[in-house]
């Protein structure tokens, strides 16, 4: 057993960092003129992103309120490569990328990063009550998914399945940088499961350089239907959350900012199953349960004028989620187990301190993003949840290289360091170890739209809290290693004047060993294919369009093989709309999917589930600012039920939200 304190071998890896932070970089310019006027035009509904070798998708506001999401999960899904464990729901539902993260049995097996404003939230893998993200869509402005563990390396190790940024709301973001007072209300209503949504925005700019914002919403909704009309126990849920942000800029050029942000959900159940993926108490019984998610973060940044090689971010977080759980003996057929009747909190403390800077080296253009991370998480003993503590140290580079205008490498760079210990007697046992993880991605792009791109990444998932009973698994880091590559191609007035294309196609393997994540699982192979694209038209008709198709075999210790039926179903979805100039805008979605194996090993048909969206934003008159959205969701009301979730999906449901910024 190798046994260190936190702080060893840092001064060897401090020089490695020093090497590469003189031989590498990032652009900003890797995307052409023409491209980047379609990105400020938005005619499309999702912007592709085709600047970048990494497999990142980006949600921008405009779609989060178009999308109607009742939960993140819901709003993510339409990621290629993301599947939901259920999803309609804050509890009982998880978030999976390219076959890791939630399955049904485990709320997450800390493959997949959630980051909400730079902290690290989630709990790891707390057996069918854990949540990877439990909060409210109309808390952010804006979600990004990276895919795979090639642009991980700035927020984590252990990153396999990928990563999920949320960025939350602003005050600016309705003031515009104008002294006053904004309120927005919205207002939402769904027909399956009588859901109301309710989110009231205060946006106060007392000067040019001070803002606050203060946003409530609560979201409730009944059990739903399935098309056939059977409702679907343990679907209801009501979650009040809120969120204070303040902001103060200040200094010459306003080179200095500091922002504090507090995020808050919350939970009360009465007399649900133990079992938040199942629709029964079964075995376990049923429980009360409380489920509490707090963040907090206090950020500062200085970016003086004139200087490229300072741009630093100190950003000092904390999350908290708290789990508390009453067994209901009536409910319980074989009695309360002290598992059913135990409360779990998760405590992640981070200090993250972060410099950007941009140079050059000849012709060479760098932009080098290097720093340094602390973060501790804390878990509360508990049955079968063992309490302890996990503290880390990890240094990170990641320099973006144009050279030449169109050759474009990255190479990134994170060693990490850990101290984790058992705090419940008799054991207090302590485990040490440390990492150096990393990868290159690199992207050539032709003058004629064309480009090509490749990545290769190793990354290593430091032991967790959860392992403390097994110490085999203490001092074996899960190892990964995942190979990229594609194409993509951007045009503009590639048919007619004004309109423009994106296409991105790419291909991945991930191969996973020394597993300790799941039971009779000694490596894990998935490969898989992805494809995004866009078109839009200045007559204001746009498309997008993706899809994804993987495959997966894991080995046991024995070398015999399965399916992995985790990695991504074949599935695809395309979407159709039509801008009427600014006041208009109406879209039709087709989201197919071939059949598989779901949980379980139960065979799933085949689906495809029509949606329709329509808004409307009134230019002139007493309605001026309002906005007025409408859809219908399953319009066909289909019957279906998607690979990894536990229920059956909702049947029809119709969705009417009002909003106004007064």
């Amino acid at each position: 057993m190798r046994r260190h304190r936190l702080g060893r071998k840092l001064l060897g890896t401090v020089s490695a960092l020093g090497l590469m932070i003189n031989a590498t970089l990032a652009v900003a310019q890797d995307v052409d003129e023409e491209f980047l006027g379609v990105i400020l035009l938005g005619d499309s509904k999702r912007e592709v992103q085709v600047g970048t070798a990494t497999a990142t998708t980006v949600i921008n506001q405009e779609e989060i309120d178009d999308r109607q999401a009742g939960t993140i999960a819901e709003l993510i899904d339409s990621v290629p490569g993301v599947t939901l464990v259920n999803g309609n729901t804050p509890q009982g539902s998880g978030i999976n990328i390219r076959g890791f993260g939630a399955n049904g049995t485990y709320g997450t097996d800390s493959k997949v990063l959630v980051v909400v404003d730079g902290a690290t939230t989630g709990a790891e893998e707390l057996y069918r009550i854990g949540n990877q993200l439990f909060t409210d869509p109309e808390l952010y402005r804006e979600v990004s998914v990276i895919r795979g563990t090639v642009g991980s390396f700035e927020f984590g190790s252990g990153v396999i399945g990928g990563v999920v940024q949320l960025e939350t709301k602003n005050a600016s973001d309705f003031t515009e940088g104008e002294i006053g007072v904004r309120l927005r209300q919205t207002l939402e209503a769904t027909t399956n499961g009588k859901g109301f949504a309710s989110s009231t925005i205060g946006a106060w700019q007392p000067t040019e350089n001070l803002e606050f914002l203060f946003n409530y919403t609560v979201r409730d909704q009944d059990n739903y239907k399935s098309a056939d009309g059977t409702e679907i126990p343990n679907s209801k849920f009501r979650m009040p959350s809120y969120l204070v942000k303040g902001r103060y800029t200040f200094g010459d050029n306003d080179a200095h900012a500091i922002t504090l942000s507090y995020n808050d959900s919350t939970t009360d159940e009465k007399d649900v199953p133990y079992d938040t993926f199942g629709t029964t108490g079964g075995s376990f019984g049923n429980v009360d349960r409380t489920t509490h998610s707090k963040i907090a973060v206090l950020q500062y940044d200085f970016n003086p004028n004139g200087n490229d090689l300072i741009d630093v971010s100190v950003n000092l977080s904390r999350s908290e989620q708290a789990i508390d759980q009453t067994c209901l003996p009536a409910s319980a057929p074989f009695g309360c187990f002290s598992v059913v009747d135990a409360d779990h909190n998760y405590e992640t403390t981070k200090l993250t301190v972060k410099n950007t800077a941009y140079f050059l080296t000849g012709s060479v253009e760098h932009n080098l993003r290097a720093g340094v991370e602390f973060s501790q998480r804390d878990r509360l003993d508990a049955p079968s949840a063992p309490g302890g503590s996990d503290k880390r140290i990890a240094l990170f580079a990641v320099d973006e290289i144009l050279i030449n205008q169109n050759l474009t490498l990255t190479p990134a760079l994170r060693y990490e360091i850990q101290d984790i210990e058992d705090d419940t007697a008799p054991n207090n046992a302590s485990y040490s170890n440390d990492a150096l993880m990393g990868g290159l991605s690199a992207r050539y792009e032709f003058d004629s739209g064309f480009a090509v791109f490749a990545s290769a990444a190793y990354t290593e998932m430091m032991p967790i809290i959860d392992d403390l009973g097994t110490p085999l698994f203490m001092t074996q880091p899960e190892k990964s290693r995942t190979y990229e590559g594609g194409v993509s191609y951007t045009q503009g007035d590639l048919f007619s004047t004004g309109d423009a294309l994106q296409v991105k196609a790419n291909i991945y393997q991930t191969y996973v060993w020394d597993v300790t994540s799941y039971s009779n699982v000694a490596n894990i192979d998935v490969k898989g294919i992805e494809l995004e694209a866009s078109y839009s038209h200045a007559s204001g008709i746009y498309a997008d369009f993706n899809a994804t198709s993987a495959d997966g075999i894991s080995k046991d210790s024995a070398g015999v093989s399965s399916n992995w039926i985790y990695a991504p179903e074949t599935s695809a979805r395309l979407t159709l709309g039509k801008r009427f100039g600014k006041a208009f805008d109406v879209s039709w979605e087709l989201v197919a999917a071939r059949a598989t194996t779901g949980v379980g090993n139960v065979a799933l048909a085949g689906y495809g589930v029509n949606n329709l969206r329509a808004t409307y934003r009134p230019q002139t008159g007493a309605l001026k600012g309002a906005e007025f959205r409408f859809g219908v969701e399953n319009i066909l009301d289909a019957t279906y039920q998607s690979q990894l979730s536990t229920r059956v999906a909702p049947g029809r449901n119709f969705k009417l939200t009002m909003a106004k910024t007064f």
